[in-house]
């Protein structure tokens, strides 16, 4: 804990000057509540925990967070301890007597933060009784039948009372209490409803009623202005949970969402422009050796390329070594994650590949989960081929060395026709034999359960990407997430992920795309959209984000067709670079990791913090800036090296990998580059309200 320190907007450095007073940590009780604490359901689970080190950092002991208790989870993850806070054990002393189970403990993660887990189930028997409040509070009724909102209501009612409990035993302390999702939302409600002396701020991730809507490929953003939204909620049969997220984003002091894109959302379907913008970061970690992320690159490629080998075994008539690896990674959302497009935009580099007589191969996978009854026995069929040709070669290596190394104590050069026997030909004769296939490599690894409707193989059928040996692009579904225990593909996620050459998310409904910025931490280029929030960050903090491998398809005013070409020609300038462009890249990419760490990403969360204590507090804590602030004026510069990025100096078709532009070694200083990144990064953030843009900038193409 930072004792006898007090944290101010003036504190930090570079940052605008705000008028603010004094607030020392110590006198300040911070809670995040979030139905993802200790509970991995999706994204959110990801920012709490990367966010969880930097903020138990700043706050120490008075920073907790709030969930639901599910006995594996406190099992595996949560080690019980007694707070060591007077008011949070006091608190929890009283809820767990009058019938409430309330646990407390460290959440072991990076930071080791204080977590309140909250038994649902045990509490269930006041949810008439909650229901009413519920009403009294907002008016807003909740059926019978829906568990997941009857759940959320128990927990956001606990939450409430755990709060209150807080405050009146504070002992003068003030209290920030931050709400994440509509799954949280009761409690924010609740607590204000009732008047607690808390300072609340609400975060939303993606608002509910837009991914329904983008979910049933409606044209989203080109109509936001014109929706009815009741009528849609209600139809959608969730009427009820968009007023429950509705009504916690106006009872909030703050109201904050995680990307520019994603606030002109909630501007229209929750009817309030957000306070902040808070990005989501992640706990990046550099290696000691600057290029290790390199040699892992290389490590982990070798090992799909193992996969490959196997995959293709009887089609293995192209170079490895030419060979690129992409992938698209999420939940099985065709059209919301950019599926759609990516697919017709892989035929159209196809055609383009064989048009030039390109050596190059492009191998792409799809790692999205669905329903299936097993792996497809073809693909354990190649890896297994695959394993038996690697033991025989083995041995054969064996044989030949040792009559090699008995011929040379000898004095000899061995005859090289008789160093192998018949048998020996015999063997390999066979395991040649045993490589020879009737059928294509199968375009996915397991066998589906709705494989005839399925969105991602009618497609695959539809563009005739099936794998034939004239195809440079080669297609590879994989319906389920990554395993280092998997018999297929033993790899966890990240190890794949750095063994690649490029991620492709072309998403169409994105708030933020964890998956991108993931790839941008290990130096793998990506494709992301301007619908994205990860892909509007970086267009406004990097100058040429194309020469730092962040690749953004323009979803929002061009056609679907003219987004489609614009990825095809991002794709196939990138099979275009020589293995030095791409390492080049990677090290540029690598490089932005910093824009992404929590330590600098954290100071919006801050900001918001100290906005929420001067509404809820205004005679304690007063805030107002000395000057607008402004996100302009930090702009990650373009390399100055020449060619301004590694595709500016590329020959009309793809070249070989191994070719190497000698003049490009004057062109290129790393080091003073590198160097120039690092200051760069260092310059002053600005922290602003969210811009308001004029309406004819809502508008796209729905692709």
């Amino acid at each position: 804990m930072l004792r006898g320190r007090s944290l101010s907007v003036t504190s930090l450095g570079g940052l605008p000057r705000w008028e603010v007073a004094e607030l020392p940590v110590e006198d300040v009780l911070l809670f995040e509540v979030s139905w993802e604490v200790t509970n991995k359901v999706g994204g959110i689970y990801t920012v709490i925990q990367t966010k969880a080190k930097t903020t138990a950092d700043e706050w120490g002991d008075n920073y907790f967070l709030i969930g639901p208790y599910f006995e594996h989870n406190m099992k595996t993850q949560v080690e019980q301890c007694e707070p060591v806070n007077d008011a949070v054990r006091r608190a929890v002393d009283t809820m767990n007597k009058h019938g409430c189970q309330v646990r407390f403990g460290r959440w072991l993660i990076e930071g080791s933060p204080y977590v309140v887990l909250f038994d649902i189930g045990f509490s269930a028997w006041n949810l008439d009784r909650w229901k009413g409040d519920l009403w009294e509070a907002c008016s807003v009724g909740i059926p019978y039948d829906d568990r997941e909102a009857n759940d959320m209501l128990i927990f956001g009612s606990l939450t409430a009372w755990f709060l209150k409990e807080v405050t009146d035993h504070a002992d003068g302390k003030h209290v920030i209490a931050q709400f994440h999702e509509w799954q949280a939302g009761t409690g924010l409600i609740l607590s204000r409803a009732r008047k607690l002396p808390i300072a609340t701020i609400f975060t939303t991730h993606a608002t509910l009623l837009g991914r329904y809507l983008c979910a049933a490929n409606i044209d989203f953003y080109n109509h936001l202005d014109q929706f009815n939204i009741d009528k849609e909620a209600g139809e959608r049969q969730i009427y009820h949970r968009y007023c429950m997220e509705r009504a916690a984003v106006h009872c909030a002091h703050v109201f904050t969402t995680v990307s520019e894109i994603t606030a002109i959302e909630a501007e229209h379907m929750l009817k309030r422009k957000p306070d902040v913008i808070t990005p989501n970061g992640l706990n990046v970690k550099k290696f000691s050796a600057v290029h290790e992320f390199q040699n892992l690159h290389a490590m982990y490629k070798a090992r799909i390329q193992d996969f490959v080998r196997g995959h293709f075994y009887g089609h293995l008539d192209f170079d490895l070594e030419k060979t690129l690896f992409l992938f698209i990674a999420g939940r099985y959302e065709y059209s919301n994650k950019g599926a759609d497009i990516l697919l017709e935009s892989l035929s159209r580099l196809n055609f383009l590949l064989r048009m030039h007589k390109s050596d190059v191969t492009v191998v792409v996978f799809f790692i999205m989960p669905a329903k299936t009854n097993n792996f497809n026995v073809e693909t354990l069929k190649g890896q297994a081929v695959r394993k038996q040709l690697w033991d025989i070669a083995h041995s054969m290596k064996e044989k030949f060395g040792q009559k090699l190394y008995d011929a040379l104590l000898k004095g000899e050069i061995p005859d090289m026709n008789n160093i192998l026997d018949r048998d020996d030909l015999t063997i390999m004769k066979r395991a040649i034999f045993s490589t020879q296939r009737q059928s294509l490599p199968p375009v996915t690894t397991h066998n589906m359960i709705d494989d005839s409707s399925d969105p991602i193989l009618s497609t695959i059928r539809r563009l005739g990407l099936f794998n034939s040996r004239t195809d440079r692009v080669k297609v590879i579904l994989h319906p389920e997430f990554l395993s280092s225990t998997s018999p297929l593909l033993p790899m966890d996620y990240e190890e794949f992920v750095r063994g690649c050459h490029l991620g492709v998310f072309p998403s169409y409904y994105e708030p933020w795309g964890y998956t991108p910025a993931e790839c941008t931490v290990m130096g793998i280029p990506s494709v992301t959209t301007n619908l994205s929030g990860f892909g509007c960050f970086m267009q406004e903090h990097v100058a040429d984000p194309t020469a730092y491998g962040i690749y953004i398809v323009d979803r929002r005013f061009c056609s679907p067709d003219d987004s489609c070409n614009q990825l095809t020609k991002f794709l196939y300038g990138f099979c275009k670079q020589s293995r030095r462009q791409r390492i080049i890249q990677r090290n540029r990419t690598e490089r932005l990791s910093d824009l992404l760490d929590w330590r600098y990403l954290g100071r919006y969360y801050q900001h918001a913090r100290y906005l929420t204590l001067s509404k809820a507090f205004p005679d304690k804590f007063h805030m107002e800036p000395t000057s607008p602030p402004t996100t302009e004026g930090f702009k990650y510069p373009r390399p100055s090296s020449v060619p301004p990025s590694p595709s500016g100096s590329q020959v009309s078709s793809p070249q070989s990998s191994d070719v190497e532009d000698e003049d490009e070694d004057e062109r290129y200083d790393e080091e003073e580059e590198a160097e120039r990144d690092r200051l760069n990064i260092k310059s002053p953030f600005a922290l602003s309200h969210v811009h308001h843009r004029k309406k004819k900038l809502h508008g796209e193409y729905k692709n």
